[in-house]
This record gives structure tokens, C-alpha cells and sequence, in this order.
């Protein structure tokens, strides 16, 4: 709760960030399902979570918005199956203060320990199966 959290919604990109169950310290999975309201009101909330001249802003007015945040975001390459980046980007959303709370309180519904299935699937993966339609459904996400 006193720290920094991350919203990672991209199954592959965590699988990549976590070494599929195998980085140390990083060795559970959990599947979290959120309210729409609660993953909306972060977007809402969000900002940059490095500056970029692009957003309209001065590099103060973005410095001034990310000490009152407790949302930041920012866009990593997705990633395939095997952990290689395409041409896209996926949303990394992090929480600290009421923002934490919030999510932890209020936005989480339902919590899995998946950890077991993400080993099945990386076995699965490195005997040459073709998992992509194994893993959980994602949708593009259009905000409010």
C-alpha cells in the first residue's frame, strides 16, 4: 500500500516481464479482474509517466501534474508469445496513494492465483504448441 503498483493488462507483456512464473521474486501470477468504473477513473486520472513535448504541456506543467498524481502511465511494446516486441504498444498504468486504496478497496472484484496454468502454457509454448488460443480474451479498450 505504500508503494507504487502497476496495472499490467496485456497477458503477454507480464508473461514477458515476469519470465512466465520463472523471474525470482516474481514467481506467482495473479489474474485481477477490476470494475470498468475503477480501471476508467485511473485512465481518467492518469499522467504521463515520462514527459513528452507532444502533450500539449510545458515541461513544468507536466513536473506540477505528476506531484499531484497517484496515476501514472506509460506505453511499452507489446509482446508475442516469445517475448518479441510488435509494433504496438500496451498500457502500463501505475498507482500510489488514494489511487492504491482505491484499487485495493474498491475496483478489485475477483483475484486467481493462474500461476500454475501460465507453467502449463509456457511448457506448452516451448514444445512447439501453438498456445495463442489458450490464452485469457483481451479487447481494445475504447475509454469513457
Amino acid at each position: 500500500m505504500n508503494r507504487m503498483t502497476w496495472i499490467k493488462p496485456s497477458f503477454l507483456w507480464m508473461m514477458y516481464r515476469c519470465g512466465w512464473a520463472g523471474k525470482e521474486g516474481q514467481e506467482r501470477v495473479l489474474a485481477i479482474d477490476l470494475t470498468r468504473e475503477g480501471f476508467d477513473s485511473a485512465v481518467k486520472q492518469a499522467v504521463l509517466s515520462s514527459y513528452k513535448e507532444e502533450c500539449g504541456l510545458s515541461r513544468e506543467e507536466w513536473k506540477k501534474l505528476v506531484e499531484k498524481s497517484d496515476v501514472r502511465v506509460q506505453w511499452d511494446p507489446e509482446k508475442d508469445v516469445h517475448g518479441n516486441n510488435l509494433p504496438y504498444r500496451s498500457i502500463q498504468i501505475g498507482l500510489r496513494g488514494q489511487a492504491v486504496r482505491d484499487y485495493v478497496e474498491k475496483w478489485i472484484v475477483r483475484m486467481e492465483d493462474i500461476t500454475e496454468e501460465v507453467k502449463r502454457l509456457d511448457a506448452l509454448r516451448h514444445q512447439g504448441v501453438d498456445i495463442l488460443g489458450l490464452l485469457p480474451k483481451e479487447e481494445i479498450y475504447v475509454g469513457p
